[in-house]
């Protein structure tokens, strides 16, 4: 089943946006943690902070005005049709953890991914419950 076909409003809309957004984080992070002895690999994640912005900009207008405005940011975008894309970016943390302590790295990159799955739960769950559905990723 394709999630943009489980968008009935507004809410479900940005529902369905976190989920896709923390669906394309968790590809980039488990790369991360692939890629720990590879010679040279320079860590991603995606701009958390910039579609967290642009969430909440859109829930506030959502509030007001009864209608959902989805703003791009440098790494978010929001396309015609309902389409999405995260650009991942660099982890200059994560990097610098990678090239001087892998555990703490590793450590990280798990902490991440954990967030993330509670993120994606917690969005997929509001969306099932929303939409009256036993569960969404069958």
């Amino acid at each position: 089943m394709k999630l943009s076909s489980l968008v009935i409003d507004n809410i479900a809309e940005l529902l369905v946006k976190i989920i896709e957004f923390t669906h394309t984080r968790q590809k980039v992070l488990t790369e991360n943690i692939n890629s720990v002895n590879t010679s040279g690999f320079v860590p991603k994640d995606l701009a958390v902070d910039e579609f967290s912005d642009s969430i909440n900009h859109a829930v506030n207008e959502h509030v007001q005005n009864r209608r959902l405005v989805l703003y791009d940011t440098n790494n978010v975008k929001f396309g015609a049709s309902g389409s999405f894309e995260a650009k991942p970016i660099a982890d200059k943390y994560a990097k610098e953890l990678l090239e001087g302590n892998r555990d703490e790295y590793l450590e990280l990159q798990v902490n991440k991914l954990l967030e993330n799955s509670l993120n994606q739960k917690v969005a997929a769950e509001l969306l099932r419950k929303k939409q009256g559905m036993v569960s969404i990723f069958k």
